[in-house]
């Protein structure tokens, strides 16, 4: 066996409530941190960009935007970019605008389980607040390749979901306050691990190449049967037969696109995609009745009464099925499965844009309680600017 220094690969997830949270574990942080810390926070395809500032000035480590190819530094924070998942690939940042992955993209499973292909031991996982189950199979990867697993303790949560799903994947994880989570890591990334030297990681090239999800995750994926057998269930994203694979847990579903789900962001996509059809299908009667109305009005002009009499009953049908479409519609809003709200997203970005507001508004907001000031104590850490500015970072790993 081999023994490496600690565990330096830390990899975060989160999304609704997840801004506070990632600046809370920024702020206890040591600048002298022995590991790269890579973050994955749900936000819509055109949000998240104030992200790294927003980290960069919770606390002593500099943050930037994931850069494809680049290597992996101790001492620097890693945040995702909008609409691409954040992987490791060979013992670097890998960035792809690959599937969707619980209908998230980025998304925390791919990150969590090819760090946990390339690391092994040597990865500590965090899940943090947000909502539905993103994370868990990840959380479960690290676990099983002898890595570190930490959740944010559900009652300390602003959104419990993620938590609860990964201490169900990981029953063994350290349930933590949000405040105790950095200390943590620091105590992670101190301690020594052994490593089996025929184990697959980024800096033993000799070993087996593990099964490492950023090979499936490519920009341009090639249509593949996935793993498992045939759900009798489409793919939310793309109408393409799902495959299962019933004996992981938690269960996981894939189209031969790799767009992946877990139950329960399949029931999510499923509820979306009901809904968008049945908004379509509501268009489409409107445009008839009101089509059928003006049929009607010059079947009257023309003076054929029969003729206009029933398009008017048609129309009237258009209506009468509308108002039920309609009401579908109600019914599956208030309906959702806890934690099926579809807010996951849009909550995160909100979050992000208060909190990008509050910087440009002069506060710090968020973490710690630090309010005014902030500035000042970024002089004193070295300045710096959203992309890490002058603060220096260690090796690269």
């Amino acid at each position: 066996m081999v023994t490496a220094a600690g565990r330096d690969i830390v990899v975060i997830a989160a999304s609704a409530g997840g801004i506070g949270a990632l600046q809370g574990v920024m702020a206890e942080l040591p600048g002298n941190l022995p590991a790269a810390v890579l973050v994955v926070l749900h936000v819509p395809p055109t949000g998240g960009r104030a992200l790294p500032n927003i980290l960069n000035r919770a606390g002593p480590l500099p943050a930037a935007q994931a850069a494809d190819g680049e290597p992996v530094r101790h001492g620097r924070v890693y945040v995702a970019p909008p609409d691409h998942h954040l992987l490791l690939r060979d013992g670097a940042i890998h960035v792809s605008h690959g599937p969707k992955q619980h209908n998230h993209r980025p998304a925390a499973d791919p990150l969590f389980e090819s760090a946990a292909a390339e690391w092994g031991p040597r990865v500590t996982a965090v899940v943090l607040s947000g909502t539905l189950d993103d994370g868990a199979a990840g959380a479960a990867a690290v676990a099983a390749a002898g890595g570190a697993v930490a959740v944010q303790d559900p009652d300390d949560s602003t959104y419990d979901g993620m938590p609860r799903a990964a201490l169900a994947a990981v029953p063994d994880a350290a349930v933590l306050p949000l405040k105790d989570i950095g200390s943590f890591i620091a105590e992670q990334s101190r301690t020594p691990v052994e490593i089996d030297p025929a184990a697959p990681t980024a800096d033993n090239p000799a070993a087996p190449t593990a099964d490492n999800p950023a090979d499936r995750l490519e920009a341009d994926p090639v249509a593949m049967e996935p793993p498992g057998v045939w759900s009798g269930i489409t793919c939310p994203e793309c109408g393409g037969p799902l495959n299962v694979m019933p004996r992981t847990r938690p269960a996981h579903y894939e189209c031969r696109l790799g767009h992946g789900w877990s139950a329960g962001s399949l029931l999510d996509g499923q509820a979306d995609a009901v809904e968008r059809a049945l908004w379509v299908a509501a268009l489409r009667l409107e445009e008839r009745s009101r089509l059928t109305r003006r049929m009607a009005a010059d079947a009257e002009e023309r003076g054929h009464t029969r003729s206009a009499r029933l398009f008017r009953a048609s129309s009237a049908e258009s209506e009468e099925a509308l108002v039920t479409i309609r009401s579908l519609i109600e019914h599956i809003a208030t309906t959702a499965p806890d934690g099926l709200d579809g807010g996951d997203t849009g909550t995160a970005g909100a979050e992000e844009a208060r909190e990008n507001a509050r910087e440009e508004a002069g506060g710090r907001g968020g973490a710690g309680g630090a309010g005014d000031g902030s500035e000042g104590e970024e002089e004193r850490r070295g300045g710096g600017d959203a992309g890490g500015g002058s603060r220096t970072s260690g090796p690269a790993v």
